[in-house]
């Protein structure tokens, strides 16, 4: 509902109480008239009973738990008598032109009795509560909205940080995010292989080379029937095997490759034995014979 729709339904509800006021407020004089009022207190008279109404809807609305229950008392009780001094009012017709004796409200004698009480109390208690209404309203302080701990705690970090300097933003990092499968009954975890870096690739030859000749982490003692069998050789040996099987190899064929494939041994042993079968070579057929 917007801002108009409220006021023209505030505006109504305004014209509605007035007419409704100025219906109660025939009765009501002319009932303060029986009892003794003079003219301009029976004018009044309904400005008592009404308005007191009108005071404790007011307060009712704005105070809360026992305050609350207290208004809203009040507010039933003028109701009530505003109610039932009408009901009089309509029952006895002589009260609308006033020629009922003084005091005079009912044939029967308990009932007159209480409805002049009614109709005289109902002043006094109008002062009373009324009073009480305002000192309360004066008084009432409302009731702080609670928040959750989040909604705290997120306040508290505002506030907090409110007074201090903005700063740069933190650079953002570019992390992978490795995905993982979810392990239902037999099923398990799968782990990513890790990316290689560019930096490590190779010529296919230099790194088979490079990897063979790095050495192994040693992961504890070997076991003796884990061992190998096969003796090592000594230097000695493996020149006196490698010329054995490439005497009849020639210089295209004496590589470090083939040599390391036909006596099984490391690169470096390989290209050991290799500069020293062409060293060999060379100095039997002379230094005018190309290596």
């Amino acid at each position: 509902m917007n801002r108009q729709s409220k006021r023209l339904l505030v505006l109504a509800l305004v014209a509605v109480v007035a007419m409704a006021f100025r219906v109660s407020w025939n009765a009501l004089r002319d009932i303060a008239g029986t009892v003794g009022a003079d003219a301009t207190a029976a004018t009044l008279y309904p400005f008592v009973v009404d308005g007191l109404m009108a005071l404790a809807l007011v307060a009712a609305l704005v105070l809360t738990d026992h305050d609350r229950r207290f208004a809203l008392r009040v507010l039933g009780t003028y109701t009530a008598a505003s109610l039932v001094l009408n009901y009089v009012h309509g029952l006895v017709p002589d009260l609308h032109g006033r020629a009922v004796d003084w005091g005079r409200l009912a044939d029967w004698g308990p009932a007159n009795w209480l409805l002049v009480l009614l109709a005289t109390s109902l002043p006094v208690g109008s002062i009373y509560f009324g009073s009480d209404l305002v000192a309360k309203v004066l008084h009432h302080r409302p009731t702080p909205i609670v928040m959750d701990a989040e909604e705290s705690d997120q306040t508290e970090m505002i506030r907090s940080t409110a007074g201090l300097p903005e700063s740069a933003p933190s650079p953002v990092v570019n992390a992978t995010r490795i995905p993982s499968a979810v392990q239902v009954g037999f099923l398990k975890p799968v782990i990513p292989p890790k990316p290689v870096p560019s930096t490590v690739l190779a010529p296919i030859g230099r790194t088979s080379a490079a990897q063979s000749a790095r050495p192994r982490r040693a992961t504890g003692r070997v076991p003796q029937s884990a061992r190998s069998t096969q003796p090592r050789r000594t230097p000695e040996q493996l020149l006196t095997e490698a010329r054995a099987l490439t005497a009849d190899w020639s210089d295209a064929e004496l590589t470090a490759e083939g040599i390391r494939r036909a006596l099984h041994t490391s690169p470096a042993n390989a290209r050991s034995l290799r500069d020293a079968l062409r060293m060999e070579r060379r100095a039997a057929h002379g230094p005018g014979v190309a290596a």
